[in-house]
């Protein structure tokens, strides 16, 4: 092989997703079916539904989600986290690595909040934490983060997590209201601290 894999395949399939502790008491874990509830509802909020293509109709449809969720890890695909208060468990969001490559090397930061969890930090966190795993113990190369144009709070996150500003891709994601511009961040396992690490 001219060029080895940066990333060997089965590294995440041949163990267990793993629990990442996310400063300021919150933790990443693996999705349960008791989170159903709290997903669904999460997509009634109308600023989160906003930015998703997919609504919920039913806790049973979530619970389908969940399944698809747990079971990306094993498939090397996508990894999906629900973060959650440390000392309850409440719900307070999600952060997932989807479209990964791991011979490539590269994945895309994704995550929502549920509404009374904003303004807290808890989506600049989660990606740092995030961002730390993925580089530190996967050996991951590059994550990208993708937004609406219109999305400023996802852009704020971005930012001041580390992910440097690429570029636009015009009309490259199709929301409710129609196509949207993307605005392109990328965070290379080489680059310095985020603001908020």
């Amino acid at each position: 092989m001219k060029i080895e894999d940066v990333v060997a395949p089965g590294t995440l399939a041949r163990r267990e997703q793993p629990v990442i502790a996310v400063p300021g008491g919150l933790v990443m874990r693996p999705w349960s079916a008791a989170d159903a509830p709290a997903v669904y509802e999460a997509f009634q909020d109308p600023l989160l539904s906003r930015w998703h293509a997919r609504g919920a109709d039913s806790e049973s449809e979530v619970l389908g989600w969940i399944e698809d969720w747990r079971a990306s890890w094993a498939g090397e695909r996508d990894a999906y986290w629900a973060v959650a208060d440390a000392g309850t468990d409440e719900l307070v969001g999600r952060i997932a690595l989807k479209a990964m490559v791991l011979a490539d090397g590269q994945a895309e930061v994704a995550y929502w909040t549920m509404p009374q969890a904003r303004g807290r930090g808890v989506a600049s966190r989660s990606v740092v934490a995030l961002s730390s795993w993925a580089f530190g113990e996967v050996g991951l190369h590059r994550l990208e983060l993708t937004h609406s144009m219109a999305n400023e709070a996802s852009c704020r996150v971005a930012l001041r997590t580390g992910f440097a500003v690429e570029g636009t891709k015009r009309g490259a994601g199709l929301h409710e209201d129609g196509w949207h511009d993307m605005h392109l961040h990328a965070r290379l396992k080489g680059d310095g601290p985020a603001a908020s690490e």
